[in-house]
């Protein structure tokens, strides 16, 4: 997920002249991000307008990113249709007018071949692992079957045994205030625990922003609720017409088995009410041990693998 921008004060007349996305631009922005369907999350607008200051300019036909990853510029490869050297050319002057790097990221392994047969040699090109999407049938998720998932049908049995009044609800306007009060609970644990790292203040400026924005941003989710108390809660939207992008996902830890109940009620809830739905997208892993095993354990039904690049000659 992208993580922010770097502010220009000042910009050349070579620099590309980049601008914030407008949530009131949604339909136009998700009409030319239509044609990333085989990229990754980062490509769905609602990521790029809860996730920092992402910027965008229109070059050639094509939607030209600028963004900040880990801390460092970079560029997603450009969204559009056709031949995209001169969005590509544009990036590369601008990278060298504001003198950074010009780093591509979030490439496909089609984009990776059209990078290198448009500039031969002259791009260090590697896969990015810590980026790659887990993709879920969503059939897996929401029925839980075969002797691979065992442990979690005993994770939900668990959960149900503990809580068998615990209810689930549509995640609404009605319900924003007490989503947002459990939501200050898990990440004030997560601070005073010594986990108040940069990616985790904008995870949670992100979920603020979903839930202040989450009608104009077609994102719908559900929370769990036993006793008047809620014991998790997730959020998302459509990435494509078949394709879910599961965006946040919090559960109350001392809560045995709840992240397993509410990843699979949430399945079984857009399974019922989208009946083409075929993937959950539960995003990246970020490198972190603990998330990769977690999201490894539920058997995604495949990666969408991601790629970056640099030039050889960046030093």
């Amino acid at each position: 997920i992208f993580l922010g921008f770097i502010s220009i004060e000042r910009m050349q007349s070579t620099m590309i002249q980049f601008r914030p996305l407008a949530i009131s631009k949604k339909a136009v922005y998700d009409e030319i991000l239509a044609s990333a369907v085989h990229r990754g999350c980062e490509y769905n607008f609602t990521n790029l307008y809860l996730w920092g200051q992402q910027r965008y300019a229109m070059v050639d036909g094509f939607m030209v990113l600028f963004s900040q990853f880990s801390e460092k510029s970079v560029y997603p490869y450009p969204v559009g249709k056709g031949d995209p050297k001169a969005a590509l050319d544009a990036i590369r002057q601008d990278a060298a007018d504001r003198g950074i790097v010009c780093t591509l990221t979030c490439m496909s392994a089609e984009d990776c071949e059209t990078l290198e047969r448009l500039y031969p040699g002259e791009f260090d090109i590697r896969s990015d692992r810590d980026s790659f999407d887990y993709v879920y049938n969503i059939e897996d998720l929401a029925e839980l079957r075969g002797k691979r998932l065992q442990k979690k049908r005993n994770h939900l049995n668990n959960f149900m045994r503990i809580h068998p009044r615990c209810r689930i609800y549509p995640l609404n306007d009605g319900s924003t205030q007490n989503i947002r009060e459990m939501l200050d609970r898990w990440y004030a644990r997560k601070f005073r625990e010594g986990e108040a790292d940069r990616d985790l203040h904008l995870e949670q400026a992100a979920v603020s922003r979903a839930l202040q924005h989450r009608k104009t941003l077609d994102m719908e989710g559900i929370f769990l609720e036993d006793n008047g108390e809620i014991l998790a809660m997730t959020l998302g939207s459509f990435l494509s017409k078949d394709t879910f992008d599961v965006q946040f996902e919090k559960a109350l830890p001392d809560v045995e088995g709840a992240y397993t109940a509410v990843n699979q009620m949430f399945a079984k809830t857009l399974r019922e009410k989208y009946p083409d739905l075929r993937y959950l997208n539960r995003e990246d892993d970020l490198g972190a041990p603990g998330l990769r095993q977690a999201k490894l354990s539920y058997y995604p039904a495949f990666f969408n693998e991601k790629y970056c690049a640099v030039p050889k000659d960046r030093e």
